[in-house]
Parts: structure tokens; C-alpha cells; sequence
């Protein structure tokens, strides 16, 4: 079996109600015979006080059903516009020869897939100390992954996708802007490897509270049928290509956000392409005051442009205001029938952009 049909994405969302209650029902809705790989829940603490609190309980309950089988976890401080909590579930469904094996570092679990076509790692939840600078805690976060990178020998640019939450995430810390620090640091990591087939694909969307948190999906090919590639868009200039005009400054350095629009992991004769955070850019430029309506179409074009025909699995829809969500929901509904979309609200990476969207698609 081929791992486009192992590999499953679900969303799962609960009624509202305490934060202990909104856990269970999630709970209860998992499936058993299946391999869960990674969870991430979005919720809507108030402060950091409560998101810590929120994200230890999520840890235990977690811990208490999964014992020595604990996926990678993440909570997500980004509102539900639907529900109470949602939950995001990465599963695998393995082949009698494949290898699952879920282990732990310095506090954080992770999965290793090992199949015929390649060895597959997937962690997450990845954080600093939240007192200190955005700086300082992209810097710890990258640390860590590098250590459980090194650990299982993956190399740096193994990493083909990446999610990146990122606390008021164009907010400023004197001439600091949060995302340009972030990028600055997360330029630093990379520096250690060499990038010969581009960057991974990635999502750097804001949070309301959380500091820096950072997912990563990492693969290593055993076949030379199977590879991964990096797609661009022809309507937009590569991020990691953006010129200074459109970046703001951290430390006097302005690093470009290194990622790729799209990345595609190619089994045999089947596609897996993860897309990135998308949003209503043409060239580097936003489009500026035309709706969300309008920015909501052109970012599914965008999305077109990358997958062609492959057939969207799952989205996210990031709102920068809730009052969009019912015209962004009604016309995506009508459009993508049958396909999981979990909406949030959270903040995008450019103050005029009022929508992101990600996905991932297979053909």
C-alpha cells in the first residue's frame, strides 16, 4: 500500500464547555486502529498563565490514553470560529513490514514511520521559556529540534514541512518586529545545512498568547522513486527570494522567510503535496484593500496554481477578523464540498492580509 493511502488527516471539534470536558470529547473521537502520529489542538486561553495550564492538562490527558504510543503534540492558543476546541489528527495506518515507533526528547514526543520508501519523523510542540524575547526563544526552539534531528540523524534540510506559531506575530519589541526576529533566527538554524533541493514548506501564522512554537515534518528517501520537490508559483516571487522593501527589521538584520509555497513528497507513482500558508500576494505585494472575498479567491488560485490537479485532503483557514467567517466558510464550503476545514481566528503575518489558508493535497 502506498503511504498517500496509510497516511490520514482528520479535525475533530467539541462543544463548548470547560476545558476539561471539551479534552474527553475530543478523546473519544480518536480512532483505534490506527497509528496517531501528531495532534494539534487550537484553543483560546486568555493569557499565558492559562495557556500554560491548558497545555499541561492537554499533555497528561494525552499521556493517560497513549501511554508508551504518545503522538507529537501541539497546542495552538488560535480561537475555534467553529466549536469549542479543535483538534487536528495526523494518523498512519501501517504496512505489516513498516516500523512505527514513538519515543521522547527533553520532554517532547515524537514519531518515527520507517517504510520501504523512506524514514519519516514527526514532532512537535517544540517551546522556550515564554518570559524571554521572541529572539531568545526561536533560538531555544531551533536548538531543540536540531538536537532531536541530530539525534536520530536527520539532517536539517530533511525538514519538508514546518509550522511555525508565532505570539503577535507582527507585533514590535521596540524596532523588533516579532516575525522578523523569528526569521532571523530560523535563518541562523538553517545556515547548517546545505538547502540543494529548497526549503521546506511552512506556516508562520500568528498567536494571541504562547510565545514561539515550531512542528516540523522531516523525511529521509530509501527509493529513487521517491523525493521530494519544491514547487513555486508563478504568480508569486519565492518568500525566501522577497526583497528588503517588504521586510521589516529585527536587530538590524532582515532575513527573508525561508520556506517554499509548496512541497511535494513523491511516492512511486502517487503525491503528497504539503502547501504552504497562502495568502493574496502577487509578486511580493499584498493586496490591499479589496475585501476579504477578493483575498480569499486570489489565495485559492494561488493554492490552484500549486496543486493543479491533485485533490485538496485538508485546510486551514486563518481569519484575521471573526466577522469573516461566515462569508469565508459559506463560499469555501460551496467549493471544496467534503473536505475537513478547520477555522481560525489568528493573526497573519502582514497587517493588511485578513486570510491564510494551508492544505495538503494528493494525486
Amino acid at each position: 500500500m502506498n503511504y498517500c493511502d496509510k497516511i490520514d488527516y482528520t479535525i475533530y471539534t467539541s462543544e463548548v464547555g470547560s476545558f476539561d470536558c471539551m479534552v474527553n470529547e475530543l478523546m473519544v473521537q480518536l480512532p483505534d486502529d490506527r497509528s496517531i502520529l501528531r495532534l494539534i489542538v487550537f484553543g483560546a486561553p486568555v493569557n499565558n498563565v492559562q495557556f500554560v495550564e491548558q497545555r499541561e492538562h492537554l499533555r497528561a490527558c494525552c499521556h493517560e490514553k497513549f501511554s508508551d504510543k504518545m503522538p507529537a503534540l501541539t497546542y495552538v492558543p488560535q480561537p475555534p470560529l467553529e466549536g469549542g476546541l479543535v483538534m487536528e489528527v495526523h494518523s498512519y495506518m501501517p504496512g505489516e513490514k513498516d516500523i512505527v515507533r514513538f519515543s521522547e526528547h527533553e520532554g517532547y514526543s515524537y514519531v518515527i514511520v520507517e517504510n520501504e520508501c523512506a524514514r519519516l519523523l514527526y514532532a512537535g510542540g517544540f517551546q522556550a521559556d515564554l518570559s524571554v524575547c521572541i529572539l531568545d526563544q526561536s533560538r531555544e526552539v531551533f536548538r531543540l529540534i536540531g538536537e532531536l534531528l541530530g539525534k536520530e540523524k536527520f539532517p536539517i534540510a530533511s525538514i519538508t514541512r514546518q509550522w511555525n506559531y508565532i505570539e503577535r506575530i507582527t507585533a514590535w519589541d521596540g524596532k523588533n518586529q516579532h516575525y522578523q526576529m523569528f526569521n532571523n533566527a530560523r535563518g541562523e538554524f538553517y545556515s547548517l545545512d546545505r538547502w540543494e533541493n529548497g526549503y521546506p514548506a511552512a506556516t508562520g501564522i500568528g498567536t494571541m498568547v504562547g510565545g514561539v512554537s515550531v512542528d516540523i515534518d522531516a523525511v529521509i528517501f530509501k527509493s529513487k522513486c521517491c523525493f521530494a520537490t519544491p514547487i513555486d508559483n508563478k504568480l508569486q516571487v519565492a518568500a525566501h527570494e522577497y526583497s528588503s522593501d517588504v521586510l521589516k527589521e529585527a536587530g538590524g538584520e532582515k532575513a527573508t522567510p525561508k520556506f517554499e509555497r509548496a512541497k511535494s513528497m513523491t511516492f512511486g507513482d502517487r503525491r503528497l503535496v504539503y502547501v504552504s500558508g497562502t495568502a493574496a500576494i502577487r509578486g511580493e505585494e499584498s493586496l490591499k484593500g479589496v475585501g476579504v472575498e477578493r483575498q480569499m479567491n486570489v489565495t485559492i488560485d494561488n493554492i490552484s496554481q500549486l496543486i493543479g490537479n491533485d485533490r485538496i485532503r485538508m485546510l486551514r483557514v486563518y481569519l484575521k477578523n471573526p466577522k469573516d467567517y461566515e462569508t469565508v466558510r459559506r463560499h469555501l464550503s460551496s467549493r471544496e464540498q467534503s473536505v475537513p476545514i478547520s477555522y481560525l481566528w489568528a493573526d497573519v503575518c502582514r497587517d493588511e492580509l485578513l486570510i491564510e489558508v494551508e492544505g495538503i493535497a494528493m494525486g
